[in-house]
């Protein structure tokens, strides 16, 4: 996608820790000329690029994202903070496709979507089939281009305690090295290296369904490892 204008992101999951990462890259971005926020509660921030649009994702309508360019979603939830796994599917991935169809619908080319390691629709697990499923559905909404992004463990300050997370985030953190061909896809990440490379993958000129991985998610950050909680 030319940047040689401005460009138009909406964006969904402002509130999680990808989410947060990538809304304040998206308006400190000089090539961001509007956000749109989709949100289901007020985000807090205020900036003159931002606008907020406080919805219910059951009732987001086709035009509530028109004039969008590109369209990046961080929407997710835990099946503990969802209660139950009809509730879980309803937000990774009912609202990730009521969104994806919604920002088509409004002129958006380019959707940048943050799954999960070891996605897949075909998945006897009920998470990372449902994260499969929903790549597979945002890909069939008809975005001439598609980046899905597959983070392992996620490294940055959370809201949230999640305990048996962090008790795998730091197992992996401490094992990073030894996750070498294959299974570097398996390597802790940052937040802000996801979010830094969805900023550039939207802008790709890139068509078609790309998938990245660890490797590939550090290298369109721009940055290098750093063994640090805070390193890609």
């Amino acid at each position: 996608m030319s940047v040689a204008t401005k460009v138009t992101a909406a964006f969904a999951g402002a509130t999680g820790l990808v989410g947060r990462a990538c809304l304040d890259l998206l308006l400190d971005d000089g090539r961001y000329s509007k956000v749109v926020a989709v949100t289901r509660r007020p985000i807090g921030i205020r900036h003159p690029k931002l606008e907020e649009r406080i919805v219910s994702f059951d009732a987001l309508g086709r035009e509530a994202l028109s004039g969008c360019d590109v369209a990046m979603c961080a929407l997710g939830t835990t099946i503990r903070q969802a209660g139950s796994q009809p509730a879980f599917r309803l937000v990774d991935h009912d609202y990730v496709e009521r969104f994806a169809e919604c920002a088509r619908a409004g002129g958006a080319r380019a959707f940048a979507l943050v799954s999960a390691v070891g996605a897949n629709a075909r998945s006897s697990n009920f998470y990372l089939r449902t994260k499969g499923e929903a790549e597979r559905t945002v890909a069939h909404v008809g975005f001439p281009s598609v980046h899905i992004f597959r983070p392992s463990f996620l490294l940055g300050e959370r809201r949230e305690e999640r305990p048996g997370e962090g008790l795998a985030t730091a197992l992996a953190t401490a094992v990073r090295f030894l996750l070498i061909g294959g299974l570097s896809r398996y390597r802790p990440v940052s937040a802000d290296a996801v979010a830094r490379a969805m900023l550039s993958a939207a802008l790709s000129p890139r068509s078609g369904e790309q998938v990245y991985h660890y490797r590939e998610i550090v290298a369109l950050s721009g940055r290098s490892y750093r063994p640090t909680s805070q390193s890609p």
